[in-house]
């Protein structure tokens, strides 16, 4: 396993899966079919933060629903694919759109959906309710669980490894 400090002292661009990452993996629906999703507010905030230290932050999910595109939306993230389980040409081209090398770019995801994409990436995140798979493959693994805080501990691990951690901090202190 490559020291993930180093891997995250390079990253310019954190690219994110929703499902299992961004919520707790639950599909939500009511009796009118109306699909709910839950978002935690400090990993919105922890995306706000790396947005405001230059860290570009992207979106690629496998399934194309209204409720992520919201939040995707809510929260100002330009580089947002949905509706696709083949990740690493998006990946690709989302690299090129940011002008970054894929090595300065991290991705987190979850299920084997994700690990094309995280084996391309310089630096492989994933939440520790991930499937095996994933868990072998990842650089780094969050405490905290998908939808749960998991996506602000990857931001604050890469901006502490990038020495921008408490340059941040100020930025919502003073």
């Amino acid at each position: 396993m490559a020291d993930a400090t180093a891997l995250a002292r390079k990253i310019k661009l954190l690219v994110l899966d929703v499902d299992g990452v961004l919520t707790d993996g639950g599909l939500y629906y009511g009796d009118e079919g109306l699909l709910v999703k839950r978002f935690n507010v400090q990993d919105g905030l922890g995306i706000k933060v790396a947005q405001a230290m230059g860290l570009e932050v992207g979106v690629i999910t496998g399934l194309n629903q209204k409720p992520v595109e919201n939040r995707v939306r809510e929260l100002g993230i330009q580089h947002y694919y949905a509706g696709h389980h083949r990740k690493v040409p998006l990946f690709e081209e989302m690299c090129e759109k940011a002008g970054v090398d894929p090595q300065e770019a991290a991705y987190m995801g979850d299920d084997w959906i994700d690990l094309a994409v995280m084996r391309r990436a310089g630096l492989a995140l994933c939440v520790p309710n991930a499937v095996p798979e994933v868990i072998e493959a990842a650089d780094w693994i969050s405490a905290r669980q998908g939808g749960h805080g998991a996506v602000r501990e990857a931001i604050a691990f890469i901006l502490e490894a990038r020495g921008l951690k408490e340059q941040a901090l100020q930025h919502w202190v003073d």
